[in-house]
């Protein structure tokens, strides 16, 4: 069975006002003075205090505050294990957020765990009771799944579902897109771009087990019926976001189906979806839809392998997440509009 991993915290004690006249190379009263903007510092001392605390994103304020609340707060992100591309994303904007953790006297930790076994994602789940007040978690939806995030609130753990939710558990919050909404954009664009063929369309996805590919499997399916009768959508292929296992499933899948006009991919494995693409000499004639823009997708789209890409903000969601965790252990109310996640459709003549 896989087990999880756990990598080092990413922040650890909050930034003083000490730190930051140490690292500007000036006393604390100089730093003072800068803050409260008093006369008697040089411009270009001013200058250099500014741009310490704008580099460290220190916030002497905030910083009071929190230690006036007497108190650190950890949280723990449990994350899928192996090299999904927009998972790491979220995990390198948390990397970049430590000073604007610190500040706040949060903790965030990272384990990795096979999401796609409920099993072992339960008792990744169970293994952090009483050591954070917070978890956002990657979650697959299955009774196990429900059930420990249902043990970790009754224990007072503040949760949240991210990226993929778990509606029926008693988890806090929701981080992440509208993703029948993705599934209905990705429809109407294979729909569009197929141009009037008739013909086959294949759909690869991590699993049905995970809310926001089945989600996402349902507006799609929604639109092909409704909008795109002359369209087969074919039985979906559950890669588990694994490019090799993709690869495979896709590559029998094209030998099988001559008249494939059509691609979704769900979720991750992209680089097995695109070289099976590629192999079967049909790049250029199935359209190809998927998601998020990586270092890999952009290239894809750029070479015309890949039609339009469904981007998510992995930034956004890494702040989000921490934002509502943060609200959420401090009894505050969540700011809806601004923890929104939206999603654009990215081409090759609109990449960012």
């Amino acid at each position: 069975m896989a087990q999880e991993s756990y990598s080092d915290s990413l922040t650890a004690t909050a930034l003083t006002l000490k730190d930051i006249a140490r690292e500007a190379g000036v006393s604390l009263a100089t730093v003072d003075r800068v803050l409260h903007n008093r006369p008697g510092v040089r411009p270009d001392t001013v200058r250099r205090v500014k741009e310490t605390i704008e580099r460290n994103s220190f916030q002497p304020h905030v910083a009071a505050a929190e230690l006036a609340r007497g108190r650190a707060r950890r949280f723990a992100f449990v994350m899928p294990s192996g090299p999904n591309p927009f998972m790491q994303q979220i995990e390198a904007y948390l990397g970049e957020m430590s000073a604007w953790l610190s500040a706040r006297r949060l903790s965030v930790e990272m384990v990795a765990t096979d999401v796609f076994d409920p099993s072992v994602l339960a008792v990744s789940l169970e293994r952090l009771f009483g050591d954070y007040d917070g978890v956002a978690v990657v979650a697959l939806d299955h009774p196990g799944v429900r059930a420990a995030i249902n043990d970790l609130v009754d224990a007072g753990t503040k949760v949240v579902t991210l990226v993929s939710d778990v509606p029926s558990s008693r988890r806090h919050h929701y981080v992440g897109i509208d993703n029948i909404a993705a599934g209905r954009t990705a429809g109407a664009l294979v729909g569009r771009l197929v141009g009037g063929r008739s013909g086959k369309v294949a759909i690869v996805a991590g699993s049905q087990g995970l809310r926001d590919h089945a989600e996402r499997i349902f507006g799609f399916n929604q639109v092909m019926a409704s909008e795109f009768p002359g369209l087969a959508v074919l039985p979906v292929l559950e890669g588990r976001d694994e490019d090799e296992r993709s690869e495979q499933l896709l590559a029998r899948l094209f030998g099988r189906h001559s008249d494939i006009v059509g691609l979704y991919n769900v979720g991750a494995g992209t680089q097995g979806v695109a070289k099976a693409l590629s192999d079967s000499g049909r790049d250029k004639q199935v359209v190809f839809v998927g998601h998020d823009v990586t270092a890999l997708t952009r290239r894809l789209l750029l070479q015309g392998v890949m039609d339009a890409a469904i981007s998510q903000n992995p930034g956004h969601e890494a702040r989000a997440a921490v934002r509502v965790l943060l609200a959420l252990a401090r009894g505050e109310p969540i700011l809806h509009e601004q923890e929104k996640i939206r999603i654009d459709i990215v081409m090759r003549d609109n990449l960012p």
